[in-house]
Protein backbone atom coordinates (compact mmCIF):
# COMPACT_ATOMS: atom_id res chain seq x y z
CA UNK A 1 0.00 0.00 0.00
CA UNK A 2 1.38 3.49 -0.57
CA UNK A 3 2.17 5.21 2.74
CA UNK A 4 2.26 8.70 1.59
CA UNK A 5 -0.89 10.89 2.10
CA UNK A 6 -1.29 13.44 -0.39
CA UNK A 7 -4.48 14.70 -2.49
CA UNK A 8 -5.34 12.03 -5.19
CA UNK A 9 -5.89 15.07 -7.89
CA UNK A 10 -2.52 15.19 -8.55
CA UNK A 11 -0.89 11.67 -6.76
CA UNK A 12 -2.63 8.41 -7.06
CA UNK A 13 -1.67 5.52 -5.01
CA UNK A 14 -1.72 1.62 -6.36
CA UNK A 15 -4.23 0.93 -4.64
CA UNK A 16 -6.53 3.80 -5.75
CA UNK A 17 -5.33 2.62 -9.68
CA UNK A 18 -6.35 -1.22 -8.75
CA UNK A 19 -9.70 -0.32 -8.08
CA UNK A 20 -10.16 1.88 -11.30
CA UNK A 21 -8.70 -0.99 -14.07
CA UNK A 22 -11.90 -2.06 -15.32
CA UNK A 23 -12.63 2.04 -16.28
CA UNK A 24 -9.10 2.03 -17.14
CA UNK A 25 -9.67 -0.56 -20.08
CA UNK A 26 -12.95 0.77 -21.13
CA UNK A 27 -13.06 2.87 -24.70
CA UNK A 28 -13.93 5.55 -23.13
CA UNK A 29 -11.45 8.68 -22.86
CA UNK A 30 -12.74 9.87 -19.07
CA UNK A 31 -10.08 8.23 -17.63
CA UNK A 32 -5.96 7.20 -19.40
CA UNK A 33 -3.45 5.36 -18.31
CA UNK A 34 -0.42 6.45 -19.52
CA UNK A 35 3.18 4.71 -19.02
CA UNK A 36 5.89 6.79 -19.95
CA UNK A 37 9.49 5.77 -20.53
CA UNK A 38 13.31 6.51 -22.04
CA UNK A 39 11.70 4.23 -24.52
CA UNK A 40 9.00 1.77 -24.68
CA UNK A 41 11.22 -1.69 -24.13
CA UNK A 42 9.74 -2.16 -20.90
CA UNK A 43 6.00 -1.20 -22.14
CA UNK A 44 6.18 -4.09 -24.43
CA UNK A 45 7.27 -6.29 -22.04
CA UNK A 46 4.73 -5.66 -19.36
CA UNK A 47 2.33 -2.96 -18.18
CA UNK A 48 -0.78 -1.55 -16.49
CA UNK A 49 -3.75 -3.05 -17.73
CA UNK A 50 -4.99 -0.37 -20.21
CA UNK A 51 -1.96 1.81 -20.20
CA UNK A 52 -1.05 3.06 -23.85
CA UNK A 53 3.39 3.42 -23.77
CA UNK A 54 4.95 6.74 -24.64
CA UNK A 55 8.58 6.95 -25.70
CA UNK A 56 9.71 10.46 -23.75
CA UNK A 57 12.77 10.12 -26.08
CA UNK A 58 11.08 10.61 -29.46
CA UNK A 59 7.22 11.46 -28.68
CA UNK A 60 7.18 14.01 -25.90
CA UNK A 61 10.68 16.09 -27.27
CA UNK A 62 11.40 17.55 -30.15
CA UNK A 63 15.22 16.36 -31.45
CA UNK A 64 15.72 18.82 -34.08
CA UNK A 65 14.82 21.83 -31.92
CA UNK A 66 15.80 20.27 -28.15
CA UNK A 67 12.46 21.47 -26.78
CA UNK A 68 9.23 20.28 -26.02
CA UNK A 69 6.58 18.82 -28.43
CA UNK A 70 5.00 20.89 -31.04
CA UNK A 71 1.69 21.27 -29.35
CA UNK A 72 -0.09 20.52 -32.36
CA UNK A 73 1.72 17.31 -32.45
CA UNK A 74 1.33 16.52 -29.09
CA UNK A 75 -2.66 17.31 -29.27
CA UNK A 76 -2.53 14.66 -32.34
CA UNK A 77 -0.77 12.04 -30.66
CA UNK A 78 -3.06 12.41 -27.35
CA UNK A 79 -6.28 12.20 -29.41
CA UNK A 80 -5.02 9.62 -31.58
CA UNK A 81 -4.51 7.23 -28.37
CA UNK A 82 -8.07 8.16 -27.31
CA UNK A 83 -7.32 10.72 -24.72
CA UNK A 84 -9.25 13.99 -24.86
CA UNK A 85 -8.23 17.62 -22.77
CA UNK A 86 -11.16 16.34 -20.50
CA UNK A 87 -9.31 13.41 -19.96
CA UNK A 88 -8.37 12.29 -16.14
CA UNK A 89 -4.77 11.57 -17.54
CA UNK A 90 -2.74 8.97 -14.71
CA UNK A 91 1.15 8.90 -15.88
CA UNK A 92 3.63 6.38 -14.45
CA UNK A 93 7.02 5.22 -15.35
CA UNK A 94 10.46 3.91 -14.85
CA UNK A 95 13.38 5.25 -12.48
CA UNK A 96 10.62 6.36 -9.50
CA UNK A 97 8.75 8.56 -12.38
CA UNK A 98 11.54 10.51 -13.73
CA UNK A 99 10.44 10.58 -17.29
CA UNK A 100 6.28 10.44 -16.15
CA UNK A 101 7.16 13.74 -14.09
CA UNK A 102 8.15 15.03 -17.01
CA UNK A 103 5.29 14.51 -19.11
CA UNK A 104 3.28 15.55 -16.10
CA UNK A 105 4.77 18.95 -16.23
CA UNK A 106 4.69 19.13 -19.89
CA UNK A 107 1.07 18.27 -20.00
CA UNK A 108 0.22 20.89 -17.16
CA UNK A 109 2.20 23.50 -19.23
CA UNK A 110 -0.20 22.71 -22.37
CA UNK A 111 -3.00 23.44 -20.56
CA UNK A 112 -3.95 19.65 -19.78
CA UNK A 113 -6.10 20.34 -16.18
CA UNK A 114 -6.44 16.59 -14.74
CA UNK A 115 -3.10 14.97 -14.72
CA UNK A 116 -2.06 12.70 -11.95
CA UNK A 117 1.38 10.76 -10.91
CA UNK A 118 0.76 6.87 -9.72
CA UNK A 119 2.96 6.98 -6.69
CA UNK A 120 6.28 4.56 -6.87
CA UNK A 121 5.95 3.88 -10.76
CA UNK A 122 6.33 1.09 -12.50
CA UNK A 123 8.60 -0.81 -10.39
CA UNK A 124 6.53 -0.66 -7.35
CA UNK A 125 3.61 -1.68 -9.20
CA UNK A 126 5.53 -4.83 -10.56
CA UNK A 127 7.15 -5.40 -7.09
CA UNK A 128 4.01 -5.67 -4.92
CA UNK A 129 2.75 -7.76 -7.60
CA UNK A 130 -0.26 -5.65 -8.82
CA UNK A 131 -2.02 -6.88 -12.37
CA UNK A 132 0.65 -6.91 -15.44
CA UNK A 133 -0.19 -7.53 -19.05
CA UNK A 134 1.34 -7.03 -22.36
CA UNK A 135 -1.89 -6.44 -24.36
CA UNK A 136 -1.55 -3.54 -25.77
CA UNK A 137 -5.38 -1.19 -26.55
CA UNK A 138 -6.50 0.35 -28.91
CA UNK A 139 -8.76 3.46 -28.22
CA UNK A 140 -10.94 4.91 -30.71
CA UNK A 141 -8.91 8.36 -31.62
CA UNK A 142 -10.85 11.30 -30.13
CA UNK A 143 -10.23 15.11 -30.68
CA UNK A 144 -7.99 16.94 -28.09
CA UNK A 145 -7.78 20.93 -28.01
CA UNK A 146 -4.65 22.44 -26.52
CA UNK A 147 -5.29 24.84 -23.68
CA UNK A 148 -1.91 26.30 -22.95
CA UNK A 149 0.86 27.33 -22.70
CA UNK A 150 0.85 27.91 -19.02
CA UNK A 151 4.03 29.75 -18.99
CA UNK A 152 4.13 30.27 -14.71
CA UNK A 153 5.62 26.97 -14.60
CA UNK A 154 8.15 27.75 -16.88
CA UNK A 155 11.55 28.78 -16.74
CA UNK A 156 13.57 30.18 -19.70
CA UNK A 157 17.52 31.75 -19.74
CA UNK A 158 16.09 34.92 -19.08
CA UNK A 159 14.44 33.72 -15.80
CA UNK A 160 17.27 32.10 -14.78
CA UNK A 161 19.35 35.30 -15.42
CA UNK A 162 16.53 38.01 -13.60
CA UNK A 163 16.56 35.50 -10.86
CA UNK A 164 20.21 35.38 -10.22
CA UNK A 165 19.77 40.17 -9.81
CA UNK A 166 16.75 39.21 -7.85
CA UNK A 167 17.94 36.29 -5.19
CA UNK A 168 16.01 33.68 -6.90
CA UNK A 169 16.23 30.30 -5.48
CA UNK A 170 17.67 27.26 -7.39
CA UNK A 171 17.69 23.93 -6.73
CA UNK A 172 19.96 21.68 -8.74
CA UNK A 173 18.90 18.37 -8.59
CA UNK A 174 21.56 16.48 -10.35
CA UNK A 175 24.12 14.11 -8.36
CA UNK A 176 27.33 15.89 -6.37
CA UNK A 177 29.50 15.70 -9.21
CA UNK A 178 27.65 17.26 -11.85
CA UNK A 179 26.72 19.83 -9.10
CA UNK A 180 30.70 20.73 -8.59
CA UNK A 181 31.64 20.19 -12.07
CA UNK A 182 33.58 17.04 -11.46
CA UNK A 183 30.98 15.62 -14.01
CA UNK A 184 29.38 17.52 -16.88
CA UNK A 185 26.73 14.91 -17.63
CA UNK A 186 25.58 11.22 -16.62
CA UNK A 187 27.63 8.60 -18.60
CA UNK A 188 26.81 7.53 -21.73
CA UNK A 189 24.27 10.93 -22.16
CA UNK A 190 24.33 12.66 -25.48
CA UNK A 191 23.31 16.10 -24.59
CA UNK A 192 25.87 17.77 -22.82
CA UNK A 193 27.58 21.30 -21.71
CA UNK A 194 30.93 22.92 -22.38
CA UNK A 195 31.28 23.52 -19.24
CA UNK A 196 30.97 22.12 -15.74
CA UNK A 197 29.60 23.16 -12.50
CA UNK A 198 26.00 25.12 -11.16
CA UNK A 199 24.17 28.48 -11.39
CA UNK A 200 25.53 30.82 -8.45
CA UNK A 201 23.90 30.08 -5.62
CA UNK A 202 22.09 26.88 -6.52
CA UNK A 203 21.27 24.62 -3.83
CA UNK A 204 22.07 20.67 -4.73
CA UNK A 205 18.93 18.50 -3.18
CA UNK A 206 18.75 15.66 -5.65
CA UNK A 207 15.73 14.68 -7.19
CA UNK A 208 16.04 11.28 -5.39
CA UNK A 209 15.73 12.33 -1.77
CA UNK A 210 11.92 13.44 -2.57
CA UNK A 211 11.04 9.97 -2.44
CA UNK A 212 11.89 6.71 -0.50
CA UNK A 213 13.41 3.60 -1.28
CA UNK A 214 10.53 2.16 -2.63
CA UNK A 215 10.12 4.78 -5.60
CA UNK A 216 6.79 6.40 -3.03
CA UNK A 217 7.24 10.28 -2.51
CA UNK A 218 7.84 11.44 1.03
CA UNK A 219 5.35 12.64 3.38
CA UNK A 220 4.35 16.51 3.42
CA UNK A 221 6.36 17.16 6.30
CA UNK A 222 9.27 15.01 5.17
CA UNK A 223 9.23 17.28 1.86
CA UNK A 224 9.21 20.36 3.66
CA UNK A 225 11.44 19.89 6.32
CA UNK A 226 13.82 18.35 3.18
CA UNK A 227 13.71 21.28 1.09
CA UNK A 228 13.29 24.24 4.50
CA UNK A 229 17.24 23.20 4.69
CA UNK A 230 17.91 24.33 1.91
CA UNK A 231 16.14 27.52 2.35
CA UNK A 232 13.35 26.81 0.30
CA UNK A 233 10.10 27.21 2.23
CA UNK A 234 8.14 28.56 -0.96
CA UNK A 235 7.43 32.15 0.16
CA UNK A 236 10.27 32.75 -2.65
CA UNK A 237 10.24 32.51 -6.21
CA UNK A 238 12.18 28.45 -6.82
CA UNK A 239 13.60 27.27 -10.24
CA UNK A 240 14.40 23.67 -10.30
CA UNK A 241 17.23 22.67 -13.22
CA UNK A 242 18.84 19.28 -13.97
CA UNK A 243 20.67 18.61 -17.36
CA UNK A 244 17.38 18.87 -20.09
CA UNK A 245 14.81 19.54 -17.27
CA UNK A 246 13.53 15.69 -16.71
CA UNK A 247 15.28 14.88 -13.52
CA UNK A 248 14.14 18.36 -12.21
CA UNK A 249 10.58 17.84 -12.99
CA UNK A 250 10.37 15.47 -10.14
CA UNK A 251 11.58 18.31 -7.56
CA UNK A 252 9.30 20.38 -9.71
CA UNK A 253 5.90 18.07 -9.18
CA UNK A 254 7.03 17.94 -5.30
CA UNK A 255 7.43 21.61 -5.03
CA UNK A 256 4.77 22.84 -6.70
CA UNK A 257 2.04 19.99 -6.84
CA UNK A 258 2.20 18.17 -3.01
CA UNK A 259 3.72 21.09 -1.43
CA UNK A 260 1.93 23.72 -3.33
CA UNK A 261 4.47 26.07 -3.16
CA UNK A 262 2.77 28.08 -6.41
CA UNK A 263 5.77 30.35 -7.37
CA UNK A 264 7.88 27.29 -8.65
CA UNK A 265 9.22 26.79 -12.33
CA UNK A 266 10.77 24.12 -14.23
CA UNK A 267 13.77 25.60 -16.42
CA UNK A 268 13.96 22.81 -18.41
CA UNK A 269 16.98 23.96 -20.89
CA UNK A 270 18.63 23.55 -17.98
CA UNK A 271 22.54 22.86 -17.60
CA UNK A 272 22.84 21.84 -21.34
CA UNK A 273 21.46 25.22 -22.53
CA UNK A 274 23.47 27.01 -19.13
CA UNK A 275 27.00 25.30 -19.28
CA UNK A 276 26.60 26.02 -22.78
CA UNK A 277 26.44 29.96 -22.75
CA UNK A 278 29.20 32.23 -23.41
CA UNK A 279 29.91 34.51 -20.13
CA UNK A 280 27.05 32.76 -18.25
CA UNK A 281 28.41 32.52 -14.24
CA UNK A 282 28.94 29.71 -13.46
CA UNK A 283 30.03 28.11 -9.94
CA UNK A 284 32.24 24.93 -9.11
CA UNK A 285 33.07 22.60 -6.11
CA UNK A 286 30.79 20.38 -3.85
CA UNK A 287 27.87 22.10 -1.62
CA UNK A 288 28.72 23.55 1.29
Amino acid sequence: MCRTAHPTDVLVSPDWLETRLDEVQRDDPALRLVEVDVDTDAYEEGHVPGAVGFNWRTQLRDQTRRDLRDPDELATMLGDHGISDDSTIVLYGDDANWFAAYAYWQLKYQGHDDVRLLDGGREYWQTKDYPVTDEVPDYTPVEYDIGGPRETIRAYREDVELGLDRDCSFVDVRSPKEYSGELIAPPDMTETARRGGHIPGAENVSWTDVTDDEGLFRSRDELESLYAEAGITGDETTITYCRIGERASVAWFALHELLGYEDTMNYDGSWTEWGNLVNAPIETGAAE
